[in-house]
Order: C-alpha cells, then sequence, then structure tokens
C-alpha cells in the first residue's frame, strides 16, 4: 500500500500500522444506534467517524465489509441485566408494537444519517433478527464451562473465565477489585457474582418481547449481539471494531469475553474507539437527559441554540476535532465551524473560475506537496483538524488568484483541484451543494422582494405581471399562494 495507514489501537494503546488480516479485504463491524428515540449528536459522532474510515480505507483501494448493527432488543433500561427493555417500554407508552418504534426511530435516523452524508454501511443487522445466532453462542459459552444456568436465564461467569484468560484487557479494570467492590451483592441475586453478565434472559411475564430458547421464553443479553452477528458477518477474526468510547466497558470488554470463550481466542484485531460530545463537561446523551437531537439543530428549536445549523456544519464540527478528543457543545464553536466551512466552499468556487497560465507560476512553493501533506495527517490516525489546516492554509492563495494577484500553471491548478476535491468531498465527506447560511439569507431577501412585487403589481390591477411573476417561479421550482394570512412561498420537493 502506498500510503500506509496508522491507526490507535485502544487494545494495545498505541498507534500500530493498519495490515488487514485478510488483504485486500477489510472488515469493520461498527455498534450503532438503540433506536427508541431520535438520534442526537451523540449518535452523529461515531457514524461520522467510522464513515471516514470507510471511506478512506475504500479510497487506499481495500473491498470494505463495513457492518453497523442496530439494537431493538435486549438494551436494558437501568444496565445491562436489570430493567426494562428500551423499546418495549417506549412500545408500551405509545401503545405500539415495539417493531412499530423501532421502524420509526431507524427511519428517522437513516434520514439524519443521509443529511450528515454518511454512507449506508454493507449490511446494517437487526438483533431481533438475530436470535438463533445469538443462542448459538450461548450454548458454545455454556458447553466451554463460562457460564452457568439459573432461573431460566444465563449468566457468564467472569471469575472463572479470568482465571484461564483476563478480563479486563480493553478497559484495564481488575477484576478483583471489581470482585471487592460487588461482593456484598453475592447470593442476593440470581447471579454468582454481581460482576457476571446476562447471556440470556428469563422474561417476566409482563416482558412483551421474547422468543423460546433451550432455557426459557426470554431474550438475549445486550452483548451478546455484537459478538454473533460480527462472527456471522465477518467470520471468526475481522480487522476492525469500532464504536464510542462509553461501550469500552462494560459493552466490548464483554464481547471479547464471549468471543474468547466460544471461539478460543478473540475475534478483533484493532478496536477503536472515538470520544464523546459533551455539553457543559458533561457527555451528552439520553441517559443524562442533555441531549440535542440532529432534527433540532438542523431546524434551531432548542433552548440551547442561537439558531439552526445545517447538517454540513455539524459534520465540519465533528471533524474540525481528533476523533480521539473529547468535543464540547457551544453555540460559539458550532458558528466557528459554520465559518471556517463557508470559507472552504466559497474558495473551492472560486478555484473553479481560476483561470491558468501554461507553465508560469508564482505559488508554487506555497501550494507544493499539499495532497502529500494530507495523506500523511490522514495516515497518522486519521488526523482530520491537520487536513482541514492544509486546506486552510491554501484559502489565502486561491483568493490571491482569483483576484489575479498570483499566477498558477495548468498542471497545478489541476493539481490542487483534485486534492481539495479528494480530501474536502471524498474523504472528508462535505458536500458542495450544501446551501450555507449566507446563501441562505441572500436568496430569502431575493424572494422577499420578488413577493413584494407581485404584491404591488396586483395592488396596481396589473395581473399580467403578477400571473407572470408566479408562473416564472413556478417554472424554477418555486410555488407561491396567496392565503387569507398573506402570500406563502415554498421549494416543490
Amino acid at each position: 500500500m502506498e500510503h500506509p495507514l496508522n491507526i490507535y489501537n485502544t487494545l494495545t494503546r498505541k498507534k500500530e500500522q493498519f495490515i488487514p488480516l485478510h488483504e485486500p479485504h477489510v472488515g469493520m463491524y461498527v455498534c450503532g444506534p438503540t433506536v427508541y428515540g431520535d438520534a442526537h449528536l451523540g449518535h452523529a459522532r461515531p457514524a461520522i467517524t467510522f464513515d471516514l474510515l470507510f471511506r478512506y480505507l475504500t479510497h487506499l483501494g481495500y473491498k470494505v465489509r463495513y457492518v453497523r448493527n442496530i439494537t431493538d432488543v435486549g438494551h436494558l433500561e437501568h444496565d445491562a441485566d436489570d430493567g426494562e427493555d428500551k423499546i418495549a417500554k417506549k412500545a408500551r407508552l405509545e401503545q405500539l408494537e415495539p417493531m412499530e418504534v423501532v421502524q420509526y426511530y431507524l427511519n428517522r435516523y437513516h434520514q439524519a444519517m443521509d443529511a450528515l452524508n454518511v454512507l449506508p454501511p454493507s449490511i446494517e443487522p437487526h438483533a431481533s433478527g438475530h436470535i438463533i445466532e445469538q443462542i448459538e453462542l450461548v450454548k458454545k459459552i455454556l458447553d466451554n464451562g463460562y457460564a452457568y444456568e439459573s432461573q431460566g436465564s444465563v449468566y457468564f461467569d467472569v471469575e472463572k473465565y479470568n482465571k484461564d484468560h483476563k478480563y479486563g484487557i480493553l478497559s484495564g479494570r481488575n477484576i478483583e477489585d471489581m470482585l471487592n467492590t460487588t461482593r456484598a451483592l453475592d447470593g442476593q441475586d440470581e447471579k454468582h457474582n454481581a460482576i457476571d453478565f446476562a447471556l440470556w434472559k428469563c422474561a417476566q411475564p409482563e416482558h412483551i418481547m421474547r422468543w423460546p430458547s433451550p432455557w426459557s421464553d426470554g431474550f438475549p443479553g445486550w452483548h451478546c449481539e455484537c459478538t454473533a452477528m460480527g462472527k456471522k458477518y465477518l467470520g471468526e477474526h475481522f480487522d476492525i471494531h469500532g464504536g464510542g468510547m462509553d461501550l469500552i466497558f462494560p459493552h466490548h470488554e464483554c464481547e471479547i469475553a464471549q468471543a474468547v470463550a466460544s471461539q478460543g481466542d478473540d475475534m478483533v484485531h484493532y478496536w477503536m474507539h472515538n470520544n464523546m460530545i459533551t455539553i457543559n463537561g458533561q457527555k451528552m446523551g439520553k441517559s443524562l437527559g442533555n441531549f440535542i437531537t440532529l432534527e433540532q439543530f438542523f431546524t434551531g428549536d432548542h433552548p440551547s441554540l442561537q439558531q439552526a445549523y445545517s447538517a454540513m456544519t455539524i459534520r465540519f464540527f465533528i471533524l474540525q476535532a481528533h476523533y480521539r478528543s473529547t468535543v464540547d457543545f457551544s453555540n460559539e464553536a458550532l458558528q466557528a465551524a459554520e465559518k471556517g466551512l463557508s470559507r472552504l466552499m466559497e474558495a473551492y468556487k472560486k478555484l473553479q473560475q481560476i483561470n491558468p497560465f501554461l507553465s508560469e507560476s508564482t505559488v508554487t512553493d506555497s501550494i507544493s506537496g499539499l495532497r502529500e501533506k494530507c495523506y500523511v495527517a490522514m495516515n497518522d490516525d486519521l488526523n482530520t483538524p491537520i487536513i482541514i489546516a492544509h486546506l486552510s492554509n491554501v484559502v489565502r492563495i486561491i483568493n490571491s488568484l482569483w483576484e489575479e494577484k498570483e499566477k498558477i500553471s495548468t498542471s497545478e491548478l489541476q493539481e490542487l483541484n483534485y486534492t481539495f476535491e479528494l480530501f474536502l468531498f471524498d474523504i472528508l465527506g462535505l458536500k458542495q451543494d450544501n446551501i450555507l447560511r449566507e446563501e441562505k439569507d441572500t436568496f430569502n431577501n431575493i424572494m422577499n422582494l420578488i413577493v413584494q412585487l407581485r404584491k404591488q403589481a396586483k395592488e396596481q390591477k396589473n395581473w399580467t405581471t403578477a400571473d407572470y411573476i408566479r408562473d416564472q417561479l413556478s417554472l424554477y421550482g418555486i410555488e407561491i399562494q396567496d392565503t387569507k394570512n398573506g402570500v406563502e412561498w415554498k421549494i416543490k420537493k
């Protein structure tokens, strides 16, 4: 590979050169959403982070099978083993079938991802569609002696597993510390130890999401789905498993234990985790009730928002920070991102209008090696802030070329165009056709002027002009209507 990619492996806690186990094929599994509510900014970050990786690996020539799961059963309200199923609770409150809830919010999630220009995964399996695979996984773990049945449920025996292997290798947690802090709970429930986690839960009579199994009518534990579906679609060994860092413990730690207990070794070569979106220093999420949905960002309909923000502004805001660093939400930060994105997009538009000078150039030193610099940044653990900085540094040169203060050769102009399109659009995934705030304001002002001119024509009984304005706007895809509350206009869909 011409450009070796070094990515941070959460398991080894260092950057390692990415060498796929099945070169040139790459298997990538990313934990997707639990679909019981609208997607928020915290959901956008892993989606954008691994979309970036998906795009870049594809660009480098790998054939990527990207699996992103949908959790639609087994994610309980209090923790992984206790409480009511989040989707079942939503269904009960809204008097819907659980799968109606899932489909409604999944449709909205997909709409938000489309707006953010997140490419669809190769496969998007649902936990509820892979109950058989999860039951088979539990059977193997039981057969290998690392689980036990209790009152119709099946639990993973963490202490026994730790004697043969090591529990806590991903999170760095010490099982002795965990046992010491939880020992007082022993005997108070059906687990041998409070740190044991459910592989299969016996459903209570009121639980509406249940399936038959050798142990009881019930449902799989939350951690089982990713191990079972990863193995089904990517095999017993695959290259990358990703998600938010809040999943390191317990979810991904339990996944490693399940894989080793069922097949003797871990399935995953690289573990990658993006950091959190915070608001006032706290993680943004549904559990804390401090989240802002993506729809609210797009409309501005939230008390914490001073204005609406486009989907591309949100994407750019997230890409401005390295994926392993925290990002704290603020209106000031989003407004700065909006300006930064507008500056890059305007520069690209100007780039299309620049005329080259066959072989003469005054900017060679300023733009030399730009593409290679961007590759170096991407290969250094997907360092998107550096790429944005490199592209932003060239904006001044583009402005000078556009004003004809500098000269550029034909070959250099072609290279500059290619580099901008490759990194800004293809790899960072930003969209050129995004209407920025300044353009929206200008368009609205022009439309208000046209409406006012039509109103004056009608007041003067100049029906020909009034109708002409209406008909011409219709040809351009703008519908204008006279209502009792005044004139309304909208862009036709």
